[in-house]
């Protein structure tokens, strides 16, 4: 397993987050994290990235324990995250956005010239190599998302978490999208993804995981999970392909 999360725990004040979770996730496979909002899928992503500390639980990076470090100490160990809000610097250009991850993530780029052709070829991945010298601030939120997942990339990580990229894209950009995370898969990163577009889910992963008021109540292949009655209860009776 490239993540082992056993007995993690998050509360804020009285409320808990994320309630004695234990998860793990394969090298190469892509994993969903599904639930309604509100249920910790979010909380989670900020947990294993070191964005939250956990009141109870351990956290195992290819079986090095990773719990409470820094978001940077991890970003160097090769865990990678995108953003539900997405977090560029708006007053850069989309190459300075990605140069930054490739410079300050796993295996840093020896020199500026080095980091500056790894980029390209991840904005030329998301399709953004046209707009390398636009400032962040002037994309386009679709751009945005795009921009923030070559920053992702750049970061050389093992582990990729997306939190919800497929958020406000058309059909034929969502089935771009997901053309790109399958190759990314392909190119040996393992992959978590949050997402609310379920059918979108069910053709990627490889296995679901369904959260709810912060607990696991379901896990298994993606056509099992859809069938379970505690899932379906979870959406409010909708089911995960309404």
């Amino acid at each position: 397993m490239i993540l082992e999360v056993n007995g993690l725990t998050k509360s804020f004040g009285g409320l808990v987050a994320v309630k004695n979770l234990d998860l793990q996730v394969a090298k190469g496979e892509i994993l969903g994290l599904i639930g309604p909002n509100g249920s910790g899928k979010t909380t989670v992503f900020n947990l294993i990235t070191g964005f939250l500390k956990p009141d109870a639980g351990i956290i195992k990076f290819e079986g090095e324990d990773v719990t409470g470090l820094e978001p940077h100490v991890i970003c160097r160990r090769g865990i990678a995250r995108t953003f539900q809000l997405v977090r560029t610097f708006p007053n850069m250009t989309v190459m300075q956005n990605v140069m930054v991850a490739r410079l300050y993530g796993r295996e840093p780029a020896r020199s500026l010239e080095e980091a500056r052709k790894e980029c390209e070829e991840a904005l030329r991945s998301v399709g953004l190599e046209g707009k390398r010298d636009l400032l962040a601030e002037s994309l386009t939120l679709v751009d945005r998302k795009r921009l923030e997942l070559a920053r992702a990339l750049a970061s050389r990580p093992k582990l990729l978490l997306l939190d919800e990229v497929l958020a406000g894209l058309n059909l034929a950009e969502i089935e771009t999208a997901l053309r790109l995370i399958k190759d990314i898969r392909d190119s040996g990163v393992t992959i978590v993804m949050v997402e609310h577009v379920m059918k979108a889910v069910m053709g990627v992963c490889d296995r679901v995981v369904v959260l709810s008021a912060g607990e696991k109540i379901a896990e298994g292949p993606p056509l099992e999970v859809a069938k379970d009655k505690r899932v379906v209860e979870a959406y409010l009776g909708r089911g995960l392909y309404a």
